[in-house]
């Protein structure tokens, strides 16, 4: 009987990154240390001795300090499955969990799925920085999450199959799908109303307003104005889109003309607000009620409750993957879909003081 030997985490790490380095994950170069380490949960010494043994192995070269290293594959061996580059909004530390078990749920159906090296915020949403990744990107087809309209409208004309994960992807020729955020919101500002607030602001990312506001952002001012509200810059305010421009619109908004609730379009702008209005001596929803239109796993933990949008975002990954499974098998597929979505009352909203 063979004696049963023990691997260490260094033995299981290198497996690891063989077997997805053959069944053709990454392309061209390894993502580096750091990217690895944040994305398998473990140290860096650990990623770097197993980095290390391929390299010995001839699986992976050196090409100078600080510089990734290059893949060899062996003679003759060919990676089978469709290579899908998933770009992020955010960089892959900053990303919900959900999409991660995405991409896995794409490599467990035979695909060859990966993040490229930088995401949107990184490129700065500039169509000239995201065109040269892509064209350097090895890939068959492309998921784009929150994308601007002139990112989405530049990635379709390249030729290659394109899913928009949420952002402005209404009127292209490419799959896609997005919570109903629209609907929801109309519901969230018919609370706010019906608690007696006029002086609502919705705050969102400049690729949510330029060059034109988006369907749901096109809807709460809608919404307003039927409630016999005026509406103007005020109610949808342009600003930089950074934690520093982001801060700035808030001062001001609350040095002249003090809404008495915000609508937040992510999690960390919440979060943001919430400690600003703190600073500022306002409490919520005493002074000013918040809603968040997405939802975030520390909204568990946090009270009162928060006011926000849901949506399952299980059937936004299972679209995804349908998509990939059709287009692998030569199948055209460019169906755009709404997951429904729900506004959930908290407790950071409240009826406005007389």
């Amino acid at each position: 009987m063979a004696q049963w030997q023990r691997l260490s985490t260094i033995d299981q790490f290198t497996a690891h990154l063989r077997s997805e380095i053959l069944s053709g994950r990454w392309t061209g170069v390894m993502p580096g240390v750091h990217r690895l380490a944040s994305e398998c949960g473990l140290n860096r010494k650990t990623v770097e001795a197993a980095l290390q043994r391929l390299e010995q192995e001839g699986l992976l070269e050196g090409q100078g300090p600080g510089k990734r290293r290059r893949i060899v594959l062996p003679k003759g061996h060919t990676p089978t499955g469709l290579r899908v580059a998933i770009l992020l909004y955010e960089p892959l530390e900053l990303t919900e969990g959900w999409i991660v078990q995405m991409q896995h749920l794409l490599l467990e159906a035979g695909c060859r799925a990966f993040f490229p090296e930088k995401s949107l915020m990184e490129l700065q949403m500039d169509v000239r920085k995201v065109a040269r990744m892509v064209r350097k990107t090895e890939a068959d087809a492309w998921v784009v999450c929150a994308g601007s309209r002139d990112v989405l409208e530049w990635i379709t004309e390249q030729g290659k199959p394109v899913f928009a994960l949420f952002g402005r992807q209404q009127g292209l020729r490419i799959a896609g799908t997005k919570p109903d955020k629209a609907t929801a919101l109309n519901v969230a500002t018919n609370h706010l109303i019906s608690l007696g607030h006029r002086r609502i602001v919705l705050l969102t990312r400049p690729e949510r307003r330029v060059p034109e506001p988006g369907r749901a952002e096109r809807s709460f001012l809608e919404q307003l104005e039927m409630s016999g509200i005026q509406i103007s810059s005020y109610n949808l305010p342009d600003w930089e889109g950074t934690a520093e421009g982001f801060q700035q619109c808030l001062v001001s908004l609350f040095e002249k003309t003090p809404p008495t609730a915000l609508i937040l379009s992510e999690p960390p702008m919440f979060f943001a607000a919430q400690q600003l209005l703190g600073n500022m001596g306002l409490r919520v929803p005493e002074d000013v009620s918040l809603v968040c239109t997405d939802d975030d796993w520390s909204f568990e933990w946090c009270r009162p409750t928060v006011a926000y949008i849901r949506w399952d975002y299980r059937l936004v990954r299972r679209r995804v993957v349908r998509w990939a499974n059709n287009v692998a098998h030569g199948k055209e597929d460019r169906r755009q879909s709404f997951t429904k979505a729900e506004f959930v009352a908290g407790g950071t909203v409240g009826a406005l003081k007389v």
